[in-house]
Order: C-alpha cells, then structure tokens, then sequence
C-alpha cells in the first residue's frame, strides 16, 4: 500500500505551481490594470516579526482580500517605477470586490516588510494611496536580529555567521540609506538582506512613517500580543482597517526557521545595543514594549 505524500514535497510542489503561473498572472494583470483595485491597507513589517502569519490570518477573513499568487509586491521599495497601473496588476478587480448578497465591500491588502525600513517607501505610499491604512508589528529586536539572519542565510544572501555579520554591518550598510534615498533606482542588496540591528531601531523607522502618513493611519502591535494565543490583537487590526470583527482566532505561525539557541552573552550585548532606541520606542509608543519589560 502506497503510503500518503507528505507535507513538506507537497508544500514544494504548492510552490512550484503558483510560480509557474505568475507570469500569467502577471500579464493578465497588466492587460486589466484599469479595472483594478489599489489596497485599503498594507502590511509594512518589521521583517521576521510575524508579517506572513499576519496575512494568512487576514486573508481568512471573508471581506479580506491579498493580491494573487502573492503576499506582498515590493512596489514602494525595490519595485517603485511611479506606474500604479503596474501595481494594480497584482490585485483583483474593483468588480469583485463590491458589496453584494449582504457581504460588505471587500478591501484589499498586501505585505512587504521592507516597505517600513526602506527610506523612500512611507512617502512614496503617502503620495500615491493618501487612504491606506499602515499594520506594523513589532518584534523584541534581538530575537528579530537572530531570525532575520537565519532566513537570509537559508535564502542564500548571507553566507557569514551571526557573530561576524553583526560585525560587518556597519560596513555593509555605511551609506547605502544615503544612496537609496538620492536615487529612486538603486537598489541596495545589504541594506536589504544585512541589517540586522539597523532594522530593529523600530522607533526611527516608525517617526518616519508617521511624517509622511499621520500618526491616525499607522497601526502598531506587540509581537508578543498578536501571539498570545487570544483573538485580541487579530480584533483590534480587524477594527483599525475597516473590516467588521471575523472569525474569533489567533495567528497561526508560518514561516518559522529552526535554528541554534542564542548565547546568553551576545543576547546581553544586543539587548544593550537596543536600549537607547526601545527607550525612544516606548515614549513614542505611549507603552513599553514586551520585550522590555
């Protein structure tokens, strides 16, 4: 007796497929630009924080809707080409979001977690959706540090050690943010795959987009309660972008790496490094976040 696949050749196989069919989704897509929708609301990171547990718990929503094969487009920071017929391709059509049959109107949303640390991302999103509402989760930024380095050597873009990538870093980022905000068409690879620290900063990164966006339209959520196992936090995203309150659940989570326990010694070093900017944090935030308590 031939014994059931398992998930994981499944899964890859999953996989395949839909890459298979992104370059058919993708024409179609630019063929029926116009007929579009543009999102109501963006998942903007921080990267490794619980971004894609996020979009498949709000994807389960009834009146919530992602752009098709994906999670997120990358528009506003490594695809930014001031075209929003390019960027509409990626989303449904208007039509099959109206209200009908009393299901209210259907909105639309992505996730793509560079779109907080990159420089031009929260401005560029003001100027062309000035409705979008902004997600950001935050994460304890030492563990978000030892996660992101996990997934980006599994991914191939690091090929270095924890230890010695953090020593790099300075030198892998030393003006690479001066470079992408001067120019809208470069792309940084370490600014992108390397900052490990840089990213955690969260408290510049979110005045930033406050600036540009306006405190009301921003968002921000502990780590630690979205995965509290209670619906709680779920609710409160729910409400903050328009969609009425959905099935009682918790995230699940996805897109988790297995890797080595940290040091007790590095994680002291980090959590030090961190403490000026998660001091900022909380007085911006009105709450100290969990990690710090």
């Amino acid at each position: 007796m031939s014994r059931d696949p398992s998930p994981v050749p499944l899964r890859r196989l999953a996989e395949r497929g839909r890459r298979a069919l992104l370059p058919l989704s993708d024409g179609w897509g630019s063929a029926t630009a116009r007929a579009r929708a543009l999102p109501d609301f963006l998942i903007c990171g921080a990267q490794r924080a619980g971004t894609t547990s996020l979009f498949k718990a709000l994807a389960q929503h009834p009146a919530a809707t992602g752009p098709t094969l994906r999670k997120g487009a990358h528009f506003f920071d490594t695809g930014y080409r001031d075209d929003l017929d390019r960027y509409r391709a990626h989303f449904p059509t208007r039509a099959r979001l109206r209200a009908r049959g009393g299901r209210p109107r259907v909105r639309v949303f992505e996730s793509s977690p560079y779109y907080l640390f990159h420089p031009l991302a929260a401005e560029r999103i003001a100027r062309d959706l000035p409705w979008v509402r902004v997600v950001v989760i935050l994460r304890d930024p030492v563990e978000r540090a030892y996660s992101a380095h996990a997934h980006e050597s599994a991914r191939g873009f690091e090929d270095q050690p924890f230890e010695k990538a953090l020593e790099l870093e300075p030198e892998r980022l030393a003006g690479e943010e001066e470079r992408l905000a001067a120019d809208a068409a470069y792309r940084s690879h370490s600014h992108q795959h390397h900052a490990y620290t840089a990213r955690g900063r969260y408290v510049d990164q979110l005045v930033r987009m406050e600036r540009h966006l306006g405190r009301d339209r921003v968002h921000v959520v502990d780590h630690a309660d979205l995965f509290d196992g209670t619906p709680r936090a779920l609710a409160e995203i729910e409400r903050f972008v328009g969609l009425r309150p959905g099935p009682e659940r918790s995230p699940g989570r996805h897109n988790a790496r297995v890797r080595d326990r940290m040091p007790e010694s590095l994680r002291d070093e980090l959590a030090a490094r961190f403490a000026d900017s998660d001091a900022r944090l909380a007085e911006w935030w009105g709450r100290t976040p969990s990690w710090r308590r």
